[in-house]
């Protein structure tokens, strides 16, 4: 059997990514993926050897763009604070660029999309994309405080994660569109959290 060409398993990314927005990563089945993106049962196992490891490439896809994203948005200033309110705000325009994959990501928790399943080189993958966000924190830390320690990258941890995804849930829960206000008040909460700086541990 011929490998799927390029454009088909878009497409099939394309619709894993629609369900397990709609009914959940337990909602996705072969059976499932395979209505939704017209193909067979097994051009999903030929494509991409399990159900695990394609989950395991929706999520890489999705974090990934959403990441570039991020670092382009926080590299577009020289200015530091405005750098980290960039990064936070990311996902409101990730969100207006990629609703669908903006909401697999703030929406689905990773644990419950991947499984035991993933091989070991889309695990290595998933790794590598902790350690880019990481890198970034560091990076912007470093920028602001001259500081690259646990302390000052919990701070902006707490800027470009937490924030956006408690400011942002119930927007993209419901499927809305992320409104100017609460990425005002997003943007507002960040600047204000800058103003003190992190501890640094006794």
């Amino acid at each position: 059997m011929a490998r799927p060409r390029v454009h088909d398993l878009d497409r099939l990314l394309d619709a894993a990514e629609r369900l397990v927005v709609e009914a959940g990563a337990q909602g996705v089945t072969v059976r499932s993926l395979a209505t939704a993106a017209g193909v067979s049962n097994g051009s999903i196992y030929h494509a991409f050897g399990s159900l695990g490891a394609l989950l395991a490439h929706v999520w890489l896809r999705a974090a990934g763009e959403f990441l570039d994203l991020q670092t382009e948005l926080a590299d577009q200033t020289e200015d530091p604070a405005a750098a980290v309110v960039a990064a936070a705000s990311a996902p409101a325009v990730f969100a207006d660029r990629r609703p669908e994959a903006a909401r697999l990501l703030i929406t689905v928790k990773k644990e419950h999309l991947l499984g035991p399943q993933v091989p070991d080189d889309l695990a290595g993958d998933l790794l590598a994309l902790d350690k880019r966000l990481i890198a970034l924190l560091v990076r912007l830390a470093g920028r602001l405080w001259d500081r690259r320690d646990a302390q000052a990258v919990e701070v902006l941890t707490t800027c470009v994660v937490d924030l956006p995804t408690a400011v942002f849930l119930r927007a993209f829960t419901a499927g809305e569109p992320i409104s100017e206000d609460s990425r005002t008040r997003l943007a507002s909460a960040v600047r204000a959290i800058l103003l003190l700086p992190p501890p640094r541990k006794d």
